[in-house]
């Protein structure tokens, strides 16, 4: 339900925000212009009173009627004085601080608010005083100025005070009222021009959109990024990360402090770093990591024309993985199928021209020498290999050479039961090295592929050895590099990918594979038996060599 409270906008924002500062500064200045006042007041009025004071003390009247206690001319002198000034009062007294005279009758007699004052000892004394006990319904707080009287002879014999009340405090507010309205309204009329075109600037800096809308679009976005199940990492063009979802950190494995870094920092992988720089873009690229297969798609970003970087969307297809390696096994089976019905329809021809010459015990030899083949064949297999999904993919490869005329060898000391995974990735690691030797053979006549099969240390160790050209030199490392081909395909479908699969399954059993030269190409896989993920031993892609 969408909220009745009415919301303010950027300008009014800023302009109460403004305003606010404002007030606080006006407050400021009027406390500090109410001060300023009162020490004019207390200053001018000072003088001024003290002044008044000094001119009653010296007049030979109010000597005259302290010397002989003559009030009437001393009440007489303190009213007509206060009239003539305008103070607020004028008391006489003795010099024990006792009231003598004033216009007030019952303070006659009473001891004269001194104060601070020090004037029984003879001093002048300017200052604020108050009536003790103070009455506020009565009296109010005064700014006095006390001067001493002295007879003819230098002795003290009294004291003049001349008060006048100190004004309320709106009094003094009151005269610096009209500058802090001006000041109010020249601030107030600038602050909201500024407000106005501030607003302005930034919102066609933010696309025209108030705080709360920017707030609520990037919530949203944050929520929906977070929510694809595809990984999305966004790159700056110096390839700096700007973006990276929860799922693309964990498919491409960076540190969750990635935002901000440059991209090499982070991603160490030649192949993958090629890709999500530069290479291909609008186009799906398989990607094989130490364990899984992405696919990518690197599009560029714009904004009002101009390119401000790219983005790429990451899809884990470790499944196609699974899939390839449950393909292999049917295409392995179907081309074992093919070549047994090929080989067994050439056989049957030769039975059958056999027996149409009447050659029947010849035909029944035939027979037993191919069934003894067959069987030979079939027994060096399994003698040496217990899995019989393993077994049944060195027969149907068995199969294919012959029906290439390659001498086609299965020797080692063999292994026994697999369990189903490792069973499934030795089915796609030999298939794979035996379908590339047998490729090797081509227009060859003949050759001869050997596949031997061994545990050593724990590990399941298959060699594959052809009699072909073998790997050069310069292609060592490139040749288990993703997308590396030496064969030419007239489609659009991805190659390289057969001997980087390899070497993906191998890691990721933390297993190796390498390649030498022996009269031919050889290629050894070592995958353990026990899976170990975090590949312990060295990585051997890495470190191949060539004999």
């Amino acid at each position: 339900m969408r909220s009745s409270r009415r919301r303010w906008t950027l300008a009014g924002q800023f302009l109460a925000f403004q305003l606010g500062i404002m007030l606080v500064v006006l407050a400021a200045v009027a406390g500090l212009s109410m001060n300023q006042s009162i020490t004019r007041f207390t200053s001018v009025e000072g003088a001024r009173l003290r002044s008044v004071a000094e001119n009653v003390a010296a007049l030979p009247t109010v000597r005259l009627g302290l010397d002989q206690e003559l009030a009437t001319p001393l009440t007489s002198t303190a009213a007509n004085t206060r009239d003539i000034t305008g103070i607020s009062a004028i008391v006489i007294a003795d010099e024990r601080g006792l009231v003598f005279a004033t216009d007030d009758p019952d303070d006659l007699g009473e001891t004269m608010p001194l104060g601070g004052s020090r004037v029984l000892e003879g001093r002048a004394w300017t200052g604020a005083t108050e009536p003790d006990p103070w009455e506020p319904e009565e009296h109010s707080p005064a700014l006095a100025a006390h001067v001493p009287v002295f007879s003819d002879q230098g002795e003290l014999i009294g004291v003049v005070s001349a008060a006048r009340d100190f004004p309320p405090w709106w009094r003094h507010f009151d005269l610096a009222t009209p500058y802090l309205v001006i000041y109010l309204g020249a601030a107030g009329g600038l602050g909201a021009l500024g407000s106005l075109l501030l607003a302005a600037r930034i919102k066609r800096q933010t696309l025209g959109m108030e705080p709360r809308q920017i707030a609520a679009t990037v919530e949203q976005r944050e929520a929906m990024l977070h929510g694809v199940k595809e990984g999305v990492l966004g790159l700056d063009l110096a390839d700096r990360i700007t973006l990276a979802n929860a799922q693309a950190v964990d498919l491409l494995g960076l540190p969750p402090d990635c935002l901000g870094r440059p991209l090499a920092e982070v991603v160490t992988e030649p192949y993958l770093y090629g890709v999500l720089s530069g290479g291909g873009e609008g186009s799906e690229q398989v990607v094989l990591l130490t364990d899984r297969v992405i696919t990518l798609n690197r599009m560029p970003m714009t904004s009002r024309g101009e390119r401000i970087g790219s983005v790429t969307t990451l899809r884990d297809r470790t499944e196609l993985l699974e899939l390839r390696r449950e393909l292999d096994v049917t295409r392995h089976t179907t081309e074992a199928l093919r070549a047994q019905a090929h080989e067994f329809s050439n056989r049957m021809h030769t039975v059958g021209g056999l027996i149409a010459l009447e050659e029947y015990d010849e035909a029944v030899r035939f027979i037993t020498r191919a069934s003894r083949a067959q069987e030979h064949t079939a027994q060096a297999v399994t003698a040496r290999v217990r899995d019989m999904s393993l077994a049944a993919l060195l027969i149907a490869k068995s199969a294919m050479a012959a029906e290439r005329g390659t001498d086609f060898t299965v020797d080692g000391r063999g292994l026994g039961e697999l369990d189903a995974d490792l069973s499934g990735d030795l089915v796609t690691v030999v298939g794979n090295l035996v379908d590339n030797a047998l490729d090797a053979m081509r227009g060859q006549g003949g050759g001869a592929v050997r596949v031997t099969v061994d545990s050593d240390g724990g590990d399941a160790v298959v060699t594959v050895a052809d009699t072909g050209p073998g790997v050069a030199a310069h292609l060592s490392e490139a040749i288990f590099a993703q997308g590396f081909s030496t064969k030419r395909s007239g489609t659009d479908d991805p190659r390289g990918l057969g001997l980087a699969i390899i070497r993906l399954i191998c890691r990721r059993r933390g297993g190796s594979v390498r390649v030498r030269n022996d009269g031919g190409a050889v290629f050894t896989a070592r995958l353990p038996l026990d899976e170990r993920p975090d590949r312990s031993r060295q990585d051997e892609t890495t470190g191949m060599t060539l004999t």
